[in-house]
């Protein structure tokens, strides 16, 4: 950044119109009583048991292979 004007403009592209450049929200409607039912108690046990079974189903059934590691020093 080279000027004042730059600054602000980045501080502001990271505070507006929410702070920050990443959000978590839901990938899967969460609207009815049978969607929560899917996601969490009880439709959440069938996702365990099949990641119990063969643990590379955590990539099929969670967002864990959508995620990453970020490792600074500042």
């Amino acid at each position: 950044m080279t000027t004042d004007n730059d600054r602000k403009a980045a501080l502001d592209y990271h505070e507006f119109p929410v702070p920050g450049k990443i959000s978590v929200t839901a990938s899967k409607p969460l609207v009815t009583q049978r969607d929560l039912a899917l996601a969490y108690t009880p439709g959440v046990a069938a996702a365990c048991e099949e990641i119990v079974a063969d643990p590379v189903n955590a990539v099929r059934y969670t967002s864990r292979g959508n995620l990453v590691g970020v490792i600074t020093n500042g």
